[in-house]
């Protein structure tokens, strides 16, 4: 509820810097219209419960904002109304003195008001509606007891009027604040739960709360794409700027990890769905994105980023975007780097005994062999080089290392070399 007396009408009753007003009726005129408001002002002091009645009842009728606080809890709203009346009454009368007890009031009504929810348009239109109620009833009250006093309330009007906007400012100001701070905690929160999730440290007991507060299916289906960022760093500036799962009606949320962002992508089940998001992606210049394996649920969101960073480890330094489902083998040479290297090392370790660019040619040769299936027409065309140049190689290669690559553990060991080369270095 509003205050109702600036502090023109309490320099009145004390020590003024003011300058001196050039009329000396005018200054009489104050003074008779404070002595007129105090009068009226004390029998208002008498009746301040059927006046605080009065205004909750019009709360309730006028102001929509107000119905659900009042409805849950009338009493509570009863007593506010009640408090805030007392120090505005309060101010007609002792001004100094409840000055500061006046704006304490505003800005506690401005606090629980913004953490109950109810709207500022709502608490700024109810401080109006009490201040009109406290003059009408100031009004009716001096014409009650003389009519013709009631045009010297005409001086202080001006100041009721100022005051209730003052108080308006300061309840404002307070419920923006209390926002902020709200929001900071709910911001805070949010991110406290989301990095508990993918830390796979969310307990089973909080999941409904986590599903609630993220707005997320707390039984849906899951992945987790994980971002690094181009040569400047991880962090926004890596993100893609737009994620193709608008259709899913769910937010995407984003958490900053120390070399990575996560993203929790919400499914929805169909076919081909994480290839289509792969494909889809745009991943700004030198950015490297992994996509995880669909996971079940928010307490498998801890496996989801697990997946999602092991398909990062398998992007290209050079940037791109890497479905883990679509690179598994990749994605076994970098989950163990130290086996990988080793693999490598005995696979492709007879090759360095060569010329680096001789041993450079048939790596590239076997690359482009595996990538063709085993076609040496098709990867003859790939080199531009005939189709019997790839067999030399091919036989060169095995004579140098003892491998068959017509034998399929061997085929394997050898794919599984080179991703280990291409992904580990040399």
């Amino acid at each position: 509820m509003p205050q109702v007396v600036r502090s023109r009408i309490g320099a009145l009753h004390g020590p003024s810097t003011a300058t001196p007003l050039p009329h000396r009726f005018r200054s009489l005129a104050d003074r008779e219209a404070v002595e007129v408001l105090h009068r009226a002002a004390r029998v208002l002091v008498a009746s301040l419960p059927a006046l605080t009645d009065r205004l909750v009842e019009a709360l309730y009728a006028q102001e929509p904002g107000y119905r659900a606080a009042i409805d849950s809890g009338r009493a509570e709203v009863w007593q506010e109304v009640h408090h805030s009346l007392r120090h505005n009454v309060g101010s007609l009368i002792q001004p100094r003195e409840f000055r500061e007890s006046a704006h304490r009031t505003s800005r506690w009504i401005g606090e629980i008001r913004a953490e109950q929810g109810v709207p500022l348009d709502a608490v700024l239109h109810a401080f109006r509606m009490g201040g009109a109620m406290v003059w009408q009833d100031l009004v009716d009250e001096t014409a009650r007891r003389d009519p013709d006093d009631v045009r010297l309330l005409v001086h202080v009007a001006a100041d009721v009027w100022n005051f209730v906007d003052e108080h308006c400012g300061i309840v404002a100001d307070a419920y923006r604040q209390a926002e902020r701070r709200l929001s900071w905690r709910r911001e805070n929160r949010q991110r406290l739960m989301i990095a508990a999730l993918l830390d796979g440290t969310a307990r089973i007991a909080d999941l409904a709360e986590a599903a609630a507060m993220l707005g997320l299916p707390e039984q849906g289906r899951y992945a987790v794409l994980a971002v690094a960022g181009a040569p400047s760093g991880p962090g926004p500036a890596g993100r893609p700027a737009a994620l193709p799962v608008a259709a899913t009606e769910v937010p995407v949320l984003w958490h900053p990890g120390p070399d990575a962002e996560f993203a929790i992508l919400p499914l929805t089940g169909r076919p081909g769905e994480l290839s289509a998001l792969a494909a889809a992606l745009d991943v700004p210049p030198g950015a490297r994105a992994g996509i995880g394996s669909a996971v079940e649920g928010l307490a498998a969101l801890g496996d989801a980023r697990r997946l999602a960073e092991t398909a990062l480890r398998a992007c290209p330094a050079s940037g791109g975007t890497i479905l883990l489902d679509e690179n598994l083998p990749d994605a076994l040479v970098v989950s163990s780097p130290t086996l990988a290297a080793a693999l490598a090392g005995r696979v492709l370790g007879p090759l360095d005994r060569l010329d680096p660019a001789d041993r450079d040619v048939i790596v590239e040769t076997l690359t482009a062999w595996l990538d063709a299936d085993g076609s040496a027409q098709r990867a003859g065309a790939r080199l531009y080089c005939h189709r019997n140049t790839v067999l030399n190689r091919l036989r060169r290669f095995e004579q140098l290392t003892g491998s068959c690559l017509t034998r399929p553990r061997d085929a394997v060991e050898v794919s599984l070399a080179l991703a280990a080369r291409r992904l580990l270095g040399d």
